[in-house]
């Protein structure tokens, strides 16, 4: 009897332990700054003998200037072309020799840079990296060159290859009124090759400035070194005269705007909705982060249940926030989109009523606590697994716009709070003042090729 009572007892308590809500995993950050503004956030993770060294600089797609449209793309390139103390490529060339890899992207609201080395040789990136802000070699040589460069990766990646820039490109020019949000990102080629000398020099000038900037470690190093290595390295780089940023502010649209465009690569149309959506870490962006990962992401998603189970309108469904980063790494206003590929028996209007269909739900009745529950758990897991992403970039990745945007990096650990906050009362209102047919911009996308002879979707 007393055995039975003890392991009772026992089963007890393993299973209130197995019911209690696990506590979140809190990321540790050291953040501060540089008398010259530049901003540091340090996060150790000692689990991999290596290290992400991260420079975001605040300037991307949407905050060039005015009839240098691409610029922000062109500076991606040239920040490869040499500095100081480095010569052409040999910045690529020390961190492969290094064992490490590395990239550089343009965004919205960013251009980035970093690397993932093995973490004894942390301090020469860290030099490598202040040599390039702190002099990039500009010459007419590396900027005809670039221009080049740049130019051909618009052809081929735009204006040459079917479904360039869909939608990615095309719903932000026809939903949006602000020109800043509005332009061509890409850049418009006429645009790249009209940059001068003199332009290039000032726009590294006035935006590759530390104050204009964060630096973010992740990964196993010794804090206290790595503290002084910074300073060392970058605490003498002049702070720049930033110009005052843009108004990014967007007008409410009032009506729903339907576009269309025939791609003469396309061998089948395509389609894409986009709605604005709730400004970025409000309870209403929580709630629409959730509903994206309800409505479009995976194959258990509301859209891809009707659109593909249901209807076999399509193979897939591709949607998100953010086509070029994730729900919360941009700054400024934002559409949630959806889009796909499919068959031309299709009508656009046919396919725009499924989709009602399914958003309408949405307004008529609150989804289950279940079901944000479940999409919950995908977020959380979908999170840590991009944290974790090529040896913690996705971490870096984070912690930086935090910080560039928010000023506080330690926004990271509130994510899973600020969703779990989220009702369904919440999710139904957001839907019913956001997806609806007024805020919403549809594109169609003709397909200008000869469709091949055999083959589904």
């Amino acid at each position: 009897m007393r055995l039975s009572i003890t392991l009772s007892l026992a089963l007890l308590a393993a299973a209130s332990a197995w019911a209690a809500p696990s506590p979140r995993p809190q990321i540790p950050i050291a953040y501060y700054k540089l008398p010259n503004g530049l901003k540091v956030v340090l996060s150790q993770d000692t689990s991999a003998p290596l290290v992400v060294v991260g420079v975001y600089y605040n300037i991307g797609f949407r905050i060039e200037p005015r009839d240098r449209t691409g610029f922000a793309h062109l500076f991606e390139h040239m920040m490869f072309q040499g500095s100081s103390n480095l010569g052409k490529m040999e910045f690529i060339r020390l961190v492969e020799g290094n064992g490490g890899v590395l990239n550089g992207s343009t965004r919205f609201d960013f251009t980035n840079y970093f690397e993932v080395v093995p973490s004894h040789t942390l301090e020469t990136m860290l030099w490598a990296e202040s040599d390039r802000m702190r002099g990039l070699d500009i010459t007419i040589d590396n900027l005809k060159n670039q221009q080049g460069v740049v130019s051909n990766e618009v052809k081929v990646n735009v204006l040459n290859a079917p479904y360039g820039g869909f939608p990615w490109l095309d719903l932000p020019q026809h939903a949006n009124k602000n020109w800043y949000n509005a332009h061509n990102f890409y850049g418009e080629l006429k645009d790249i090759e009209a940059a001068t000398l003199d332009d290039v020099k000032a726009f590294f000038r006035t935006y590759y400035a530390p104050n204009n900037a964060a630096l973010v470690v992740v990964g196993d190093f010794d804090a206290p070194q790595t503290r002084a290595w910074i300073e060392k390295y970058f605490g003498s780089i002049p702070a720049s005269k930033l110009p005052a940023k843009p108004d990014l502010a967007e007008p409410p649209q009032e009506k729903q705007i339907w576009f269309s465009r025939v791609d003469p690569k396309a061998e089948r149309p395509a389609f894409a909705i986009g709605y604005h959506i709730p400004p970025r870490l409000t309870p209403e962006h929580a709630a629409m982060v959730l509903l994206d990962t309800i409505l479009g992401q995976g194959r258990d998603s509301l859209l891809y249940d009707e659109l593909v189970r249901k209807r076999g309108f399509t193979d897939s469904v591709d949607a998100g926030i953010n086509p070029l980063g994730d729900a919360y790494n941009y700054v400024g206003p934002m559409l949630w989109s959806a889009n796909f590929i499919h068959d031309p028996i299709n009508k656009p209007e046919t396919l725009l009523a499924a989709i009602d269909g399914v958003i309408e739900k949405l307004h008529a009745a609150p989804l289950s606590q279940e079901t944000l529950d479940r999409a919950l758990v995908k977020i959380r897991a979908d999170r840590y697994r991009y944290y974790g992403q090529f040896g913690g970039f996705g971490k870096a990745d984070a912690l930086a716009a935090f910080a560039l945007f928010d000023d506080n990096p330690a926004l990271i650990n509130r994510i899973e709070d600020d969703l779990a906050a989220v009702t369904p009362a919440l999710i139904q209102k957001v839907a019913r003042e956001w997806l609806r047919p007024a805020n919403r911009t549809v594109l169609v996308l003709e397909a200008g090729a000869a469709a091949p002879a055999k083959g589904g979707l």
